[in-house]
């Protein structure tokens, strides 16, 4: 195990002390319920994951899968909360910009949708808190303070200089993606929108590899991450319009069968298609630049 300045060992250990570090300091801002705060620590928790299966080469094998095992259950039950949050505030958006053209069915719908998922983020909160005060998580944070400064390197990679093995890191994630990228247009209908989210999952992974490589090979890495990003946020756009359209078509089915108006819901799902369709356009450059070099 190595961590003498220029080594692998090192640079891994720079970067994921700063993404423990966020981890941990967005808990007690999730605990107190703050703006954003889930979402904060969500991204903290799939980035540090993220980060363990990129760079599994340089740690013990055992030791990081235990730990990217907790941290997707952590991942999971932050996700339903903010899930919910996402809906509720997408919801809420598209009410105001919509509901002003059909005043009487407003007020259902928008307690049909808004305040149902609000509800549901509510009940989520609960289940994160009983999750932070849980054993379990409270051995993976404990594990994760220790590796700030001591995580599990293997001997005989850690030690190599940190620009070559950073480098056939990112070469590998950059290759996943494109391979995603290009097979992407077989992909029968039914399958395209599971293939798209497969592609936008890969580019936040070469994204959060690039960020973590950054200290090491600078402008390179700064310039291919925010490509990745921009891929990863058109297809993330995409996702949420999508969810959103197949979310309001069921609220609307549900709202037929109580016997109420369901125009608005038609009107807000037509808007949300249409979203689908600006953020799908955007996609074909977004993925070529992937492989600008």
């Amino acid at each position: 195990m190595s961590t003498e300045p220029g080594s692998a060992g090192a640079a891994l250990t720079a970067a994921l002390r700063a993404d423990i570090d966020r981890l941990l300091a967005a808990e007690p801002e999730v605990r107190a319920d703050a703006q954003d705060s889930v979402h904060q620590m969500r991204v903290a928790t799939r980035r540090l994951r993220s980060v363990l299966r990129s760079c599994k080469r340089l740690l013990d094998a055992d030791a990081a899968n235990r730990v990217r095992t907790e941290l997707a259950w952590l991942a999971g039950i932050l996700g339903v909360a903010r899930d919910a949050e996402v809906r509720a505030a997408r919801f809420a958006g598209l009410l105001d910009r919509y509901a002003e053209k059909d005043c009487a069915a407003s007020g259902p719908t928008r307690e049909r949708l808004v305040r149902a998922e609000r509800d549901r983020y509510a009940a989520a909160h609960g289940a994160i808190l009983e999750a932070l005060d849980s054993t379990r998580y409270r051995a993976v944070r404990e594990e994760l303070r220790n590796w700030r400064d001591n995580p599990p390197l293997r001997t005989s990679l850690s030690g190599s200089a940190a620009p070559g093995v950073f480098d056939a890191v990112l070469r590998a994630d950059r290759k996943r993606v494109r391979r995603l990228v290009r097979a992407e247009p077989t992909a029968a209908p039914a399958d395209r929108v599971e293939m798209l989210h497969d592609i936008r999952k890969s580019a936040k992974r070469l994204r959060y590899s690039c960020e973590a490589a950054e200290a090491v090979l600078g402008e390179f890495a700064a310039d291919l991450g925010g490509r990745a990003k921009h891929l990863q946020t058109v297809l993330g756009d995409h996702r949420d319009a999508v969810e959103s359209y197949d979310a309001l078509r069921a609220h609307a089915a549900a709202a037929h069968a109580a016997g109420e108006d369901i125009h608005l819901y038609e009107m807000l799902a037509d808007a949300e298609d249409t979203a689908a369709g600006r953020c799908l356009a955007r996609y074909p450059a977004a993925a070529a630049a992937i492989d600008k070099t």
